[in-house]
């Protein structure tokens, strides 16, 4: 593995092969440069005054809210930086929604807020105080399943079923969608009608990812189960 050297560093040993510096000039011109190979912690120990403008708070910020998850009203007190994905599954204990990426690149942890579809670990729970939520749990249960997990079992629309969760909230959420008219992507005309199509899901979709490559299944589960709501 080549060793890396850093740029600082770099310029010191050019000089010292350059120059003729005795060890003790060349102590002299690096002592500047020595924070460089410390860390964060390091350096406001060598600089107490940097830490007066750290920022660094005694205790977290918490603010009281009230969600309504899947027909049922929650009385929360969270910190404000919790996400509404760790306010489901750590505080409700609602693990149907899947931490995967949480940079909202995945789609696992997707859930209906207000009927439209979010990724549930890029947004704030702070930020849903009144809202009402559908994650996995609400849409069915076992013996009574929703249309679009009756699909997919129906035409095995998953394999290690991580992803599962999310694609079916969000596949449900896009077939609202297209009845209430919203263009995509591939919309041919903006102003006309949206219309159901392969092509439409597969774009409609495109924000949630399976790893173990069920695509095909779930495009023949969504249009199952958009057949049988028509």
């Amino acid at each position: 593995m080549p060793c890396i050297i850093p740029p600082a560093r770099r310029w010191l040993w050019t000089v010292s092969a350059l120059v003729p510096y005795s060890r003790a000039a060349i102590g002299r011109v690096a002592a500047p440069l020595a924070p460089v190979s410390f860390g964060v912690r390091d350096h406001a120990a060598r600089h107490p005054a940097s830490q007066r403008f750290s920022g660094i708070r005694s205790s977290p910020v918490r603010h009281s809210l009230a969600l309504t998850v899947n027909g049922q009203d929650h009385a929360l007190e969270l910190d404000t930086r919790t996400t509404l994905l760790d306010a489901l599954r750590e505080h409700l204990h609602l693990t149907g929604a899947k931490k995967g990426c949480d940079h909202g690149q995945c789609g696992a942890c997707t859930v209906i807020v207000e009927g439209r579809r979010i990724n549930s670990c890029l947004t704030l729970a702070v930020m849903h105080d009144g809202d009402a939520i559908t994650t996995i749990e609400g849409l069915g249960a076992p013996g009574d399943l929703h249309p679009m997990q009756a699909a997919f079992i129906k035409h095995d629309g998953y394999q290690c079923g991580y992803c599962t969760p999310g694609q079916i909230c969000s596949a449900v959420a896009a077939l609202d969608e297209i009845r209430a008219d919203m263009p995509s992507h591939v919309s041919p005309d903006l102003d006309a009608p949206a219309t159901f199509s392969g092509e439409e899901i597969r774009e409609r979709m495109s924000g949630n990812l399976c790893r173990c490559g069920a695509y095909s299944n779930i495009v023949d589960a969504i249009t199952d189960a958009a057949e049988e709501r028509v």
